[in-house]
């Protein structure tokens, strides 16, 4: 809504009686900031849009649950990043997939993140990570959660979310560095 100023008060009223026009207006206005954060740990365009539907889904059901206390965008977001994981989890054996690659247990000193320039696009190389890296990754440098959060959110151990997040590090470096190799042959 470029010109209009949102008011989200009314619209959230809207949504809660089922008027559809106001439940347009809010998912309009946030379809860009949630397919964003969808993007983050979807493999492509498609699943996040999916993973995006099935969070506007929940929170226009739930609508009732929120509390205007607190900011309307953080409760999008929690909604958003349950989506997410409850996608993976009904889309792949995660559960079980992320205890095994626990393996043997990684040094518990953090990996640095990999040295990005400040042009450099994230996003199709957090995509060409494992669903159950990714997942961690996100969930722990990009939503500030700490790994016993994550443990519980996902029903893993805290060994296995510092593991894969170690790993999740590891694959980036290596992504970035072939690709700045590529770019490097190529000029």
């Amino acid at each position: 809504m470029p010109h209009e100023e949102l008011n989200l008060t009314l619209i959230l009223q809207g949504c809660r009686r089922g008027n559809r026009n106001s439940q347009r207006k809010l998912y309009e206005h946030f379809y860009g900031y949630g397919l964003n954060i969808c993007l983050r740990y979807a493999k492509n365009r498609e699943e996040a849009v999916e993973i995006l539907n099935d969070a506007f889904l929940k929170m226009f059901t739930n609508l009732d649950k929120y509390d205007a206390a607190f900011p309307f965008k953080s409760w999008l977001r929690r909604i958003l990043i349950n989506s997410a994981i409850d996608y993976h989890r009904k889309n792949s054996k995660l559960a079980t997939h992320l205890e095994l690659n626990a393996g043997a247990d990684v040094a518990h000193e953090e990996m640095p993140m990999p040295a990005l320039s400040p042009n450099e696009d994230l996003l199709p190389i957090l995509q060409k990570l494992s669903p159950e890296y990714r997942l961690v990754f996100n969930l722990f440098v990009m939503e500030d959660y700490k790994h016993h959060e994550i443990a519980e959110l996902l029903g893993i151990s805290v060994s296995t979310s510092r593991s894969n997040l170690t790993r999740a590090k590891e694959k980036l470096r290596t992504f970035l560095e072939k690709k700045s190799s590529k770019s490097v042959k190529s000029n």
